[in-house]
């Protein structure tokens, strides 16, 4: 047996059995054993620290509360996301309802959705409705009772991977070509101005979902949780979330889809729907 084999650890220094302490180079050799083995051990236990995964990009949807109001907003980036309009299906058969939507388009996930404007009993858009470059209903300038018609209405479009919100009469004058286009009304925010008939007082509350733009390439849709009125609802999209054009798409009827929250609305049957495509799975 060898002599290091033959000491004991006894408090801060080691015994030999017999009662002497190991020799000098002895006693050095083992405090560098152990260094070494301490600086191994530490060596091991940082290779098998866990890398952090890479932080997770923000969800599209998220609670916001603004002016006391409870709301749900959803924020894309036509960069990394797909938007379309949905109408009919291939039979020509309103879509009415989310559950009648495709869950995915070539391999892209259906990963939002909501009510795209005003609609007739038939579920026929009330003014303008672009799907897939073809213009299936006219643009409307004329007067007439109800939200739509409370001037001025818009338009929302998305050409490519950008989009835009316009009043109707700056839409008709600047003739773009558009992917998807619906129109509604009222405008909430106009070039950073709030519709001039709001009222701040009004007690004109509903359930309300619009969208707007922050840039070319971003859209932000948001619905309440709670009634509000369109002065509160307008704010919203111009000092909340920062869009200076923004269009009211409903109320009392609005609704969302969005798996990521575990929700499908199923208020009534809609007419136009906007979707959102993910990235391809």
């Amino acid at each position: 047996m060898s002599v290091m084999s033959s000491c004991d650890q006894r408090g801060t220094g080691r015994i030999c059995r017999d009662g002497r302490r190991p020799s000098r180079p002895i006693r050095l050799a083992a405090r560098v054993l152990r260094r070494a083995v301490a600086v191994a051990v530490a060596l091991s236990a940082l290779v098998a620290l866990p890398v952090p995964d890479a932080p997770a990009s923000a969800a599209p949807c998220e609670a916001m509360d603004f002016d006391g109001s409870p709301f749900t907003v959803c924020r894309f980036d036509l960069r990394d996301y797909e938007l379309r309009l949905f109408w009919q299906d291939a039979d020509g058969r309103p879509y009415a309802a989310f559950r009648n939507l495709p869950e995915e388009i070539d391999g892209a996930p259906l990963v939002f959705a909501m009510n795209a404007g005003m609609y007739h009993a038939d579920l026929s858009p009330v003014g303008l409705y672009v799907e897939d470059g073809e213009e299936l209903s006219p643009i409307s300038t004329r007067d007439g009772p109800g939200n739509f018609h409370l001037m001025p209405n818009g338009v929302f479009y998305v050409t490519g991977n950008e989009a835009g919100v316009r009043t109707t009469q700056a839409f008709g004058a600047a003739s773009i070509d558009v992917d998807y286009a619906t129109q509604s009304g009222p405008m909430l925010v106009i070039d950073g101005d709030l519709h001039p008939r709001f009222l701040p007082h009004s007690d004109s509350l509903r359930i309300r979902n619009g969208v707007g733009v922050t840039d070319p390439h971003t859209v932000v849709f948001a619905i309440s949780e709670e009634p509000v009125n369109f002065d509160r609802f307008g704010r919203l999209f111009r000092d909340g979330l920062d869009t200076p054009n923004a269009l009211y798409l409903d109320g009392t009827m609005s609704s969302l889809f969005a798996p990521a929250l575990n929700r499908a609305d199923a208020r009534r049957p809609m007419g136009p729907i906007v979707g959102v495509l993910g990235p391809a799975e």
